[in-house]
């Protein structure tokens, strides 16, 4: 790059390590910014709950260029495999606060570590939306489901129900198509936002049942999901569906009570307010993926995007460091 700065000395201010950089979380804007630091020779160490993110729970990955039709999984292992290439610890545990000290930003762990640096890239995600409606929670374990790819094996040749219109939504449906006898694909609105190529093949897939503009009122069972409540909303229509299983694929929502409390700003939505660079009101602070937001985010959660928002932050990491850490 032309010019190095000094590695981040360990252990200086007691039982605090500290880097360059702490990234906090271990998906594709994590990952690639960990990359791209390491690649500008600033010392990053990453902190995941969750190594892969999302990217794990996809059961093929078609629009991640050069790699066509890739197992989320094995996408995961290729973004985890360069970034350990550079030697980037991958510290699995999960940041409950972060706060400023000595001049550095400190990230504390449920295991009780705390890890500082000179910046801090939050590539936390979001959380998975619930429908919150009478018998999700009960039957969460018990054919309530959010994760087709982890729970779909389950249900081979049973009747399941997936519920949303994103692209989560329809690549689920089609996932669970290969394994159970039929699946119903249940959204509230009468159009799909997911790509037009996924709403095709759902469309002609002789497994799938479309249910537009319908919405689940409640989830019944007894030890377990035995059916779904729906209600047409275009005939004012209410019937009871035989389902084994409920994959819930409304979208994701960000951890806005975390964001507050280190006192970052927030957008209506919940997600982080970032500058073109990912900078945020927090100096040191960068947001990059699916919880950043603002009118430079990119809105559909892509994997590419997410990888793009952790390079640009990286690099917007690099040029703050270098602007305040003496070589």
């Amino acid at each position: 790059m032309g010019f190095k700065l000094k590695a981040a000395p360990m252990q200086v201010t007691g039982k605090e390590e500290v880097y360059d950089v702490i990234i906090v979380g271990g998906g594709p804007a994590g990952l690639t910014a960990a990359l791209y630091s390491a690649r500008y020779e600033l010392k990053p160490v990453v902190i995941a709950k969750l190594v892969g993110g999302y990217m794990t729970e996809a059961p093929v990955v078609d629009d991640y260029p050069g790699l066509p039709d890739t197992p989320g999984e094995e996408l995961v292992n290729k973004f985890v495999s360069h970034v350990r290439k550079y030697n980037v610890p991958i510290i699995q545990d999960e940041v409950v606060n972060i706060y400023r000290k000595n001049g550095l930003w400190c990230a504390e762990t449920a295991s009780e570590k705390t890890i500082c640096g000179y910046a801090v890239i939050l590539a936390v995600g979001s959380e998975k939306r619930k429908l919150n409606v009478k018998g999700e929670e009960e039957f969460t374990g018990r054919g309530v489901s959010y994760c087709a790819t982890c729970d779909g094996p389950l249900f081979k040749d049973k009747v399941v129900a997936v519920v949303g219109g994103g692209n989560s939504a329809l690549t689920s449906a089609l996932y669970l198509a290969s394994l159970a006898s039929k699946v119903y694909l249940i959204h509230r609105r009468d159009t799909f936002k997911a790509f037009k190529v996924y709403v095709e093949k759902a469309a002609s897939n002789p497994k799938i049942e479309i249910l537009k503009n319908t919405i689940i009122k409640e989830i019944v069972g007894d030890t377990r999901v035995r059916g779904i409540v729906v209600y047409d909303k275009s005939r004012g229509e209410e019937k009871t569906l035989t389902v084994d299983g409920v994959f819930i694929e409304i979208g994701l929502k960000p951890p806005k009570e975390f964001f507050e409390k280190i006192g970052l700003e927030v957008d209506e939505s919940g997600h982080v307010v970032v500058k073109v660079d990912r900078s945020t009101n927090l100096e040191g602070v960068f947001v990059a993926g699916d919880a950043a937001g603002g009118p430079y985010k990119y809105r559909f959660e892509q994997i590419i995007t997410a990888a793009a928002d952790g390079a640009i932050a990286a690099d917007a990491a690099f040029k703050y460091i270098l602007s305040t850490k003496k070589t």
